[in-house]
């Protein structure tokens, strides 16, 4: 059976935001767990596609140390690749100073600063205390922001760890808010490991609004592990939440906690927005080929439900 193109039938729910900005993931959060290493004229390529689907934030690489993510050991040759792509901001993780350097040195002009709301997280992903970490981040954000540089802060285990179990609120918030006084645009609250109910995601949007964090600093990066991305997701447009942080084809992990799946499936999001008569600026079809043709370099299905579903039509 196939599926006409006349669906999802549009049937707008009141009081959601009118236009959502994706964050896509896929290039750089989606990749860094693959086993193989991806070709750096591959990995361009799939930036290259994901832009012309009409996604306008695409989260490029990462310029950590190489012993830390081998598959984006490629940063260097990567980003000059993408310079012909005019109007697409191209975001990039630096850990650290030598990390910014290394991206201004390209003249990347948004970036990435990335920490953890639990102790055990920050340990094994930073080799730091939480406090510790937002000292290194501190000169970072800085230094960026004298450049004129946009900064995210991302923030992960915000609703719960491996090893820590539940994550208390008022613990993310602390750190979130502490994120956001270094000098940080924007707030990437990350469901690392998929635990996240929408109960859980008002609560803590409602508690950091409290605390002087406006919404529309706010974006959200859920996991799928347990099948909420997208309930999640909902919850923050309702909370005035619009920008969704996703990866395409579902792609993604963490190498650092092995019990996270991939990411919320940015075609899975485009479908919903659609439906809803939400505003995205994202082409399905040419982003579900886009995903259908990484597939096939990967050497296996996408996840993604509407990626499957479109791709039989």
């Amino acid at each position: 059976m196939t599926t006409p193109r006349t669906l999802p039938m549009t049937v707008p729910v009141p009081d959601l935001p009118a236009r959502v900005r994706i964050h896509e993931v896929g290039a750089r959060d989606g990749l860094q767990n693959e086993k193989s290493v991806v070709p750096t004229e591959v990995k361009a390529e799939f930036i290259h596609r994901l832009a012309a689907s009409g996604l306008t934030t695409v989260e490029a690489t990462s310029f950590v140390h190489p012993k830390w993510v081998p598959q984006l050991a490629d940063a260097e040759d990567l980003f000059p690749r993408l310079a012909d792509l005019d109007g697409v901001a191209l975001p990039v993780l630096v850990p650290n100073e030598r990390g910014l350097d290394r991206a201004l040195a390209l003249g990347a002009r948004r970036v990435a600063v990335f920490g953890s709301a639990t102790e055990t997280f920050a340990a094994r992903n930073l080799n730091r205390t939480v406090d510790e970490s937002l000292a290194m981040f501190e000169p970072v954000v800085a230094r960026a922001k004298a450049d004129d540089v946009h900064v995210r802060g991302y923030l992960s285990m915000c609703f719960g760890d491996p090893w820590e179990g539940p994550v208390p609120v008022h613990q993310v918030v602390r750190v979130a808010r502490a994120l956001m006084d270094l000098g940080c645009d924007e707030l990437s609250l990350g469901d690392t490991i998929g635990v996240a109910t929408p109960g859980h995601v008002h609560a803590l949007l409602a508690a950091l609004n409290e605390e002087g964090v406006p919404t529309d600093t706010i974006g959200v990066h859920f996991h799928d592990t347990y099948g909420q991305a997208l309930s999640n997701t909902l919850a923050a447009l309702r909370h005035g939440v619009t920008t969704v942080d996703a990866s395409a084809g579902g792609l993604g992990g963490c190498p650092y906690a092995k019990s996270a799946t991939g990411n919320l499936a940015t075609e899975d999001l485009v479908w919903m927005l659609q439906g809803l008569g939400i505003e995205t600026g994202v082409d399905l079809d040419a982003l579900t080929a886009t995903s259908v043709w990484l597939a096939d370099q990967l050497g296996r299905p996408s996840p993604s439900r509407t990626v499957r579903a479109l791709s039989v039509r």
